[in-house]
Parts: C-alpha cells; structure tokens; sequence
C-alpha cells in the first residue's frame, strides 16, 4: 500500500485539532521508508510550530530502551535473565523480605516483580541518582507476590537501569548513548534536559478534555532517576521507529553491524504473561519489554508513554512491517487530548496499511450486563494507594485515593462507574472524560484484586 502523505497530514491536522491536541509528531514505517508529519504548536503560549525534527517526552516507551539494552548485555553473557537482582546488586532489599530474595531479572522485564512500582523519590540529578534511588526502596511495599501476575511497576525498571550500570561500569545515560543510539544513529534522541536544549522541545500542556489544554507549570517534574523508565527521554517520532526497525531488521543496525541476537529479539516478543487488564494499554500480553497486541488475530507489539502533559504510542505490525508513532504535548492523563487522536488515526493506519482491526474504543456495554457487585465492594490497597468499592443507593461507585506516604499527591477520584463485562467495568469522574478500566480478578491464593491503572490492588476488608 503506497503511504499517501497528504492524505495523513490532513487528517492529522483534522483529528487533531477536534481533539485540542496543541502539537503532534506521526512518523511512519511502510515499505521501508519512514515518513514524517507535524501538526499544531510546540507551545501554545509562544505558537512556535511543531515540526519533524521537534522532540517530544516518550514517558515509559523509554522501557523499550531499558529493555533492549538488558537484552544485548544478556548476549553478551554478561548478564542472566534468571539472575535475581540481589547478586547482582548487593545491598538491594524492598520491604517484602522474600521478595528481596527472589525478584530476578526476568520478573523487572515482564512487571511481574510485585513491588509497587510508583516510588517517586528525588534522588538528585547526579551520576550517583540511580544507586541513591535503589537504596531508597527499602521501605516499598508489594503490590502482590513475585512471579504471579503482571502489575505495572516502573520502579523494576528504575532497578534495571542500575543493574546496566553495575554490569557495563557507565551512567545509565552513557551506556545508552554507546550502545545503543550511536550505533542507531538515533540522533534526536536525549536523556537530560540540558541536552534536550539544543533542539526545539515541545513544552507540556495540561487541562481536561474538550477544550484546548493550558501551558503546564514546568516542562517536566520528574527526576533523572526515572530516566530507565521513561522520566527525561525525549526523541522525535522518527527516532522512535527506527529503534523499532532495528527489532523488526533482526537486532542488525543500520551499517549491518549485529548489536541483538535473533533469538533474542524473539523473546522479546514472545508471550510471557497474560494480563488481566487488557484495556488501559490495549495490551494482550506481556512480552520482555514489549507489551503484546491481537487486533483480530494479526500480531503486534509496542508500547505507550506518558510524562506530565506529554504522551506518545508506539505500534508495530510486523508480518506486514509496519511501525507507527505519534507523540503529542496536551491533556491532563493518557486517557484525553492525545489518547483519542491515536485511537482514531492508529484505527485507521493499522487497517491500511497492515490489514489490522484494532479493538473498539473502551467503553461501557451497550447491552444490560448480569451482574452481582457486591462481591467487589470493599476496600483494596497497594502502596500508596487505597481504593474504595461500595453501592451508592444501589449504584456502583469508586473512589480511588492516594494514602500513606503519597498521600495528598492529588485529590481523591469519586469514579462513576458502568458494566463492561461481568468483571470489568468503566470508570469517570465526568462526562467528558474517556472511560478508564476497573478490572476484578483473584490472586492465585484466591485474593481478591482490583486492577486500575494497570497496577494490582489487593483486597484488605
């Protein structure tokens, strides 16, 4: 199928501004060459326009990166998947004792290491940020056992960062640029903001949906410890899919140089766990970095990234080789301004260009679902987190509220709520929000756990 640029640049610019999106990078991978689109600003104080060679925050598709770069030390033999983080970081120790002795490697790659994963602690932007941050978990909890189910944790991958650089002797940011961009020749791809400077930068936005969201207060808050797992790095659109063309060519750069073994590339995408959850990314499955697709029986993989007022998606159709990206620079959540212009454009790419019927858009039956909810009603917590299930005079509601050491972090969510299935429903705290997935499940002791987020909750009272 032959790439039609303007048709795409017109209905960028279209889905775009109906959804407020201030500014959008598209890159696209078809018939081997990579195209490039920009529409909207870079910032809507200033009005300075987006363009091909802008660079936006990836957020977590950063955790393709960290991934990828755990993967060739593992080629290289100087690393195990099965090597538990404790021998390979001496001194590592989380509040679970019994997760301080068997969270390996392979349990960071797929989310299944059960520590509760959203650990914010500022641990300066020196060299030494990653090892301060390891020492810092002592006191995290766990959201569920190790090895059980997938439960998003980006701090894993804030541990694997530091496992790269215990094994390679580098900052993180060093062994990145050396193995893995340089050799890319992943030129508009940066980890520092200072470095970020030297481009035009898209400057984040904030506001809920269904009107223009406003310039944030700072481009970005987190911390250089959270670069593994997607806090600094920021890129162009077409950056991001020429590192997914390095996984679809095989793990061989651009000069023909191998940086990735086959077999490995191919575990990569393999199936390592399935997910309970399989709306908040669209995910089937879980891979070693990748999260896993099925758009109606055509395999792909990718991976979703979000930062304060910047979020971007990345897909990959390979049987029919095909890699697109959109990053964007508005909305309050993943779940508003940028969110719904990739739900329509990626619908509509994927269905050209790889024959691919991405999932319908999440939300409620349409159709009166049987269902008793009192079994669901109580109270779940994970770290920092405590999340409420009741009937509100016969009517199904939510309440989810950050406690204990995240507490005040934001106000308290009141969700209304809706059937989807049986066991998923949806949530909002107004109409003109998407719906974001509540999902029940059991741990395999039998548990009781409420999914939001992506992230395990299990239930307490």
């Amino acid at each position: 199928m032959t790439f039609d640029a303007a048709h795409w640049q017109k209905r960028l610019d279209e889905v775009r501004e109906r959804h407020h999106l201030p500014g959008a990078s598209l890159a696209v991978l078809t018939n081997g060459e990579i195209h490039e689109l920009a529409g909207g600003v870079l910032h809507r104080g200033t009005g300075d326009p987006v363009t091909t060679d802008a660079l936006f925050q990836v957020g977590s598709i950063t955790k393709v990166h960290t991934s990828t770069l755990v993967m060739m030390l593992i080629d290289q033999g100087r690393l195990d998947l099965e090597a538990r983080v404790a021998d390979i970081l001496p001194g590592f120790a989380v509040a679970d004792p019994h997760a301080t002795e068997t969270v390996t490697v392979r349990h960071l790659l797929n989310h299944t290491s059960g520590i509760s994963g959203d650990h914010h602690e500022d641990t300066g932007r020196g060299d030494d940020c990653l090892a301060r941050y390891v020492d810092s978990m002592r006191d995290l909890g766990q959201d569920c056992p190790p090895g059980e189910v997938v439960s998003y944790c980006p701090a894993g991958y804030v541990l694997l960062g530091r496992i790269i650089e215990a094994v390679t002797g580098r900052t993180y940011d060093r062994a990145l640029r050396e193995m893995l961009l340089d050799p890319l020749g992943l030129t508009h791809t940066v980890t520092l903001p200072e470095e970020a400077l030297r481009f035009r930068v898209a400057m984040s936005h904030l506001g809920p949906a269904g009107a223009p969201p406003e310039v944030a207060p700072s481009w970005n808050p987190l911390t250089r410890a959270q670069t593994p797992n997607g806090g600094y790095l920021c890129a162009t659109a077409a950056d991001i899919v020429r590192l997914a063309k390095f996984h679809l060519d095989g793990g061989v750069a651009p000069d023909g140089t191998r940086l990735l073994s086959e077999r490995a590339v191919a575990r990569m995408q393999r199936r390592e766990m399935e997910v309970a959850d399989k709306w908040t990314v669209s995910s089937d499955a879980w891979g070693l970095g990748w999260t896993l697709y099925d758009w109606t029986g055509v395999f792909g993989f990718g991976h979703d990234g979000a930062t304060i007022g910047q979020h971007g998606y990345l897909r990959v159709a390979p049987e029919a080789g095909v890699v697109i990206v959109l990053l964007g620079n508005g909305g309050d959540t993943p779940w508003t301004h940028s969110r719904r212009v990739y739900q329509t454009l990626f619908r509509e790419l994927l269905a050209e260009l790889a024959d691919a019927r991405m999932p319908d858009d999440f939300a409620p039956a349409t159709e009166p679902i049987e269902t008793d909810f009192t079994q669901y009603t109580g109270t779940y917590r994970r770290a920092g987190v405590e999340i409420t299930v009741s009937l509100d005079n016969g009517r199904p509601k939510v309440v989810y509220e950050f406690v204990d050491g995240m507490a005040g972090l934001a106000p308290a969510l009141e969700l209304e709520v809706a059937p989807v299935t049986p066991t998923v429903f949806a949530g909002r705290t107004n109409p003109a929000e998407d719906w974001m997935p509540i999902v029940f499940s059991t741990l395999p002791d039998g548990t009781g756990c409420c999914y939001i987020g992506l992230r395990a909750a299990p239930k307490v009272a």
